[in-house]
């Protein structure tokens, strides 16, 4: 549910989240991430109380979540996970933030962007919720220069343990991405411009889903 990004301005005007997140839905989505950023995503927390209130898959609220407020927040909202960034938090507020968000109930996508922060994750992890199931997101992204590098999926790739969810983030233009970030070891892909500017969203969904299925032979 992305509007606006730093890197790319405008990019979609979104008039209605709740139908969007029907479409996505509709399309095969296992579940949809909801901007709630008000100033450089044009998000807010209404329309993730409206796409959680009508679909009936997971919902991520993505904001710079560094306080135990907005865990309840989100909650609150009907959000199922919230965005964790590991560029954005010291390690020990990392673990607190991990605590509250199982205490809340709620799961916890955490972000890194490269090896070292890929460490601090898996280590926050197994000090405050070990219990739990890691889930890590690998943004393609710099955060500096906002440019997206293919290859940084793969670096981070080996540094997160097997049993962990990994999912990669930006860059993910259509389904020939979908089925290189799956062969690298990626367990999902989190899809923001390309299918939310897309004329039909439903059908670009769908077949991001069809290309990250795994290729059946013929008996």
């Amino acid at each position: 549910m992305k509007r606006a990004s730093p890197s790319r301005g405008q990019l979609a005007p979104i008039t209605d989240a709740s139908a969007l997140g029907a479409a996505y839905a509709a399309g095969g989505a296992a579940a949809v991430s909801v901007l709630t950023e008000p100033c450089h995503f044009l998000g807010s927390l209404e329309d993730l109380s409206g796409v959680a209130a009508t679909v009936r898959i997971p919902v991520l609220r993505k904001d710079f979540v560094v306080d135990d407020y907005q865990v309840l927040e989100a909650r609150a909202r009907g959000a199922a996970a919230v965005l964790l960034i590991v560029a954005a938090l010291e390690a020990r507020a990392l673990e607190t933030l991990l605590a509250s968000t199982a205490e809340a109930g709620l799961d916890a996508l955490v972000e890194v962007h490269a090896a070292a922060e890929a460490r601090v994750a898996v280590a926050a992890h197994r000090a405050a919720v070990p219990q739990r199931t890691l889930v890590v997101g690998v943004n393609a992204r710099n955060l500096s220069t906002l440019a997206v590098d293919p290859e940084q999926f793969a670096a981070v790739r080996g540094l997160v343990p097997d049993d962990a969810v990994v999912v990669a983030e930006s860059g993910v233009r259509g389904p020939d991405d979908v089925r290189r970030l799956a062969g690298l070891g990626a367990d999902a892909v989190l899809v923001g411009e390309h299918v939310a500017t897309a004329p039909d969203p439903a059908g670009a969904v769908a077949e991001l889903v069809a290309a990250g299925r795994p290729a059946t032979k013929e008996p």
